[in-house]
């Protein structure tokens, strides 16, 4: 009945991944390209710059709540992420990365369930790739500054401890998780779940929309079960997009940590 619904003239419209690709505001098929997603990301970005802003400016001996809120957050990330991974020592040198890519994150997947906003700035593949990258390079540089170039492939493509011919199928598999896997996975995995995410959303609201306003006397008291599940769905996509963030600065974590090591 939905669909044939969503065939007549207005009707119900399931969301699809075309959605994820606006039509451009300004700059069409160039390189700076402006559409709506764009936006978000920007909205995004300016908030929490003016938040963390404010909260230095306002800074005080005794915090009050709003203080205390951003502090909690920071402390979140440098003991739960970063001294728990990397240890107290080591850690000194990461909170700053870890930070900006647990709050960055967090800021871009909570636009998804703000209104008028209603999507995630890392639904698109593009950003997620962007601090994927960053981990990428980072892990690469401070294994090979440590170890030089030829202990740290050492370290990773042939671990110990187990006999030589094995390492024809460890290490090209090792090599890959270093190249492609660790970095794909961090990327795939958060604009995964923020794609998964806008379409529950859109799925829910939409359907309710329609039962609401379009469809027929004897449907209409579905729409309460659409409603609620949007509204569900809602507080578990405040879930996911908390998790995410920290999902991400903990891999990250990890990742740096085990080109610290001497060996795995």
């Amino acid at each position: 009945m939905l669909l044939a619904a969503s065939e007549g003239e207005g009707g119900f419209h399931a969301p699809s991944i075309e959605e994820f690709f606006p039509p451009a505001i300004l700059f069409e098929d160039t390189i700076f390209q402006i559409d709506r997603i764009w936006i978000v990301r920007v909205i995004a970005a300016v908030v929490l710059l003016t938040v963390f802003i404010i909260a230095a400016r306002r800074a005080k001996l005794v915090p009050g709540r709003f203080q205390g809120a951003i502090e909690m957050m920071l402390d979140f990330v440098r003991v739960q992420v970063a001294e728990q991974i990397l240890g107290k020592e080591q850690a000194k040198r990461f909170v700053p990365m870890l930070t900006v890519i647990f709050l960055s994150i967090l800021a871009f997947n909570l636009t998804g369930i703000i209104p008028f906003l209603n999507m995630a700035g890392t639904a698109r593949i593009g950003l997620p790739i962007v601090f994927a990258l960053w981990v990428f390079v980072t892990y690469w540089y401070v294994g090979i500054s440590k170890h030089g170039l030829g202990g740290y492939l050492k370290n990773n493509l042939f671990p110990p401890g187990i006999p030589w011919p094995i390492y024809l199928i460890v290490t090209p598999i090792e090599l890959l998780q270093i190249l492609i896997v660790r970095p794909a996975s961090l990327a795939l995995r958060l604009a995964a779940n923020m794609i998964a995410g806008h379409i529950m959303l859109v799925l829910c609201f939409s359907a309710t929309h329609f039962f609401f306003l379009e469809a027929s006397w004897a449907l209409k008291p579905i729409g309460a079960l659409t409603l609620a599940g949007g509204f569900a769905f809602t507080a578990f996509e405040l879930l996911v997009a908390a998790l995410q963030a920290y999902i991400f600065a903990l891999l990250a974590a990890v990742y740096i940590n085990l080109s610290l090591e001497e060996e795995h």
